[in-house]
């Protein structure tokens, strides 16, 4: 058993290690490099495909592989473990493959989803703006109507994997309402202009998406009209939560075991660092940390999958503990490997960074404690 995995089943921890082969071949050892050129290489993404993983939350019937939510959870934590980057394009792919999979027509179902099973198109969530990231209800982008389609204009701004994907779910404001819309990569009046040397997740592509009178068919028009934010972009993004909550979890996973390989190798004042009980206590905080997340997620997922309605809460609460455990887990594996972790060309300073980005992604810190305070249940005394 890996170090700090716990309160998994055997089926369950199974399922994580086959999923963590899968990431210590085609992903871990690549993550520096990547993150230093700033891309994924698409022959990785055709990797999870064939893999089956890009089809996690599309039904079988459409090439998916159907995972319940606690798989698909298993399998972010496993992939988060080798790129937080990697784990990005699978979060943002597997928002849009909800989101067609639940409101789709059985047009858009039938021309969307076994593509985007197999890996043969990548989807991308296009809601961020410059002057609209938590409040997302600020977007500015506009869809009107013309003919038999729809004219967008407007600039998204952060769109994770936006470099590589095929298709976009993009969301605009149509007629006052918010509205979200399919649209190809190769539509007229889309361009995409790479966004470089960002903080962390550095390979995951981002890009900002300028809509110039860029004209879609009617049948690019997910859902109803005012669908966009509530229900289609609010269902999406709790997918996403879960998504870098679990991510989360892989991440500080790595901290945990690299933090462990080095203590226990480097010697310093006639030991090993890892005699030392300040650097104990650093471990033990990491691993405490690791398993408290896991089994955050682990009930989340369970919730999501029944339906409950603390389902919400539950991957609030998650994704709240899971990221902010996973900065404190870098920020002491960067503190434990001392000038090794700032080093470049090693995986301290990544993770460090990568970290910093699940903290901000899928709703804030911040935001996340006013949310979380909000749906504790209070039942009013009286006296």
């Amino acid at each position: 058993m890996r170090a700090g995995v716990h309160s998994l089943t055997d089926v369950q921890n199974k399922i994580l290690q086959s999923h963590r082969r899968f990431t210590e071949d085609e992903i871990a050892p690549h993550a520096n490099a990547w993150d230093q050129v700033g891309r994924v290489p698409r022959e990785v993404v055709a990797a999870m495909g064939a893999a089956g993983y890009l089809g996690a939350l599309i039904p079988a019937e459409y090439g998916g592989t159907e995972l319940d939510m606690t798989e698909f959870g298993l399998l972010n934590e496993a992939i988060g473990f080798g790129c937080s980057s990697v784990r990005s394009v699978l979060t943002v792919h597997s928002m849009v493959s909800q989101a067609v999979t639940r409101w789709g027509n059985p047009d858009q179902r039938r021309a969307w989803l076994p593509r985007l099973a197999s890996g043969e198109q990548v989807g991308a969530f296009a809601l961020s703006e410059a002057e609209a990231g938590s409040d997302v209800a600020q977007i500015a982008t506009v869809a009107e109507n013309d003919g038999d389609g729809y004219v967008l204009s407007g600039t998204k701004r952060w769109i994770t994997y936006g470099q590589g994907a095929d298709v976009f779910l993009v969301f605009a404001r149509h007629n006052g309402r918010h509205s979200a819309f399919v649209v190809g990569r190769d539509t007229p009046g889309l361009t995409v202009t790479p966004i470089d040397g960002m903080l962390g997740t550095r390979a995951s592509m981002l890009a900002e998406l300028r809509f110039d009178k860029c004209r879609v068919p009617r049948s690019a028009l997910l859902g109803r009209p005012g669908f966009g934010l509530a229900p289609i972009a609010a269902a999406a993004l709790d997918v996403g939560r879960y998504s870098v909550a679990w991510g989360s979890v892989g991440l500080a996973q790595s901290c945990l075991e690299l933090s462990l390989g080095h203590a226990r190798e480097r010697r310093a004042f006639g030991g090993p660092v890892f005699d030392h009980q300040l650097v104990q206590r650093l471990i033990t905080d990491m691993a405490t940390g690791v398993s408290a997340a896991r089994l955050l997620c682990l009930q989340a997922g369970e919730l999501v999958q029944s339906g409950a309605p603390t389902a919400v809460a539950a991957v609030w609460m998650a994704k709240y503990w899971a990221s902010t455990s996973a900065f404190r887990a870098a920020s002491d594996t960067v503190q434990i490997h001392g000038a090794y972790g700032c080093d470049p060309d090693g995986s301290p300073q990544r993770l460090f960074r990568d970290a910093k980005v699940m903290e901000i992604i899928e709703g804030s810190t911040q935001i996340q404690q006013t949310m979380i305070a909000r749906l504790v249940p209070y039942e009013e005394k009286r006296s």
